[in-house]
């Protein structure tokens, strides 16, 4: 796959991505994470795409997946609950990050490039996210504890620090 920051001329197949991916979470059992209000919005995804914080995934030219990726402190992981951080260095987050779902294991692949930029990357989930919790996992990171958004609901944190 090739990563490349997304443009407001991938939006349109971005915002599609985001329609499977919420489609895909409320039939594996997490239907409250991005469903309840058509998250993530396309004002949030064009904020994304003109801070330079947008990265889309391409497999023979075709978008597969997009997440938002940065390195930096992020103020939803300063309190966590019920654990630790396993250290207090920069890292990087990875939050949005959606597939079309015609590449298997492209998410994993978006998590893989996020991680080879800072090597200690942090992200987080919905209780309901099997499946991405799953897929975190099975790539080496680290169940921490639990977090809280802006707007008070709770979080899975996870962290991934190189060897």
């Amino acid at each position: 796959m090739e990563f490349r920051k997304a443009t407001l001329n991938d939006l349109e197949e971005i915002m599609k991505i985001y329609a499977h991916a919420r489609a895909f979470m409320a039939q594996t059992g997490n239907p409250h994470q991005w469903g309840d209000d058509g998250y993530p919005s396309e004002e949030l995804i064009r904020e994304d795409i003109r801070q330079g914080v947008s990265y889309v995934a391409e497999e023979n030219g075709q978008i597969e997946s997009v997440f938002m990726f940065r390195v930096g402190d992020d103020p939803t992981y300063h309190v966590i609950e019920g654990g630790d951080w396993p250290n207090n260095a920069p890292y990087g987050v990875v939050h949005r990050i959606a597939s079309a779902g015609r590449v298997k294991g492209s998410g994993a692949q978006c998590l893989q490039w996020a991680f080879a930029q800072c090597g200690n990357l942090r992200i987080d989930t919905h209780d309901d996210n099997l499946v991405m919790q799953h897929v975190l996992e099975k790539n080496g990171f680290v169940r921490c504890g639990r977090i809280y958004l802006e707007n008070g609901d709770p979080r899975v944190a996870f962290q991934k620090v190189r060897a």
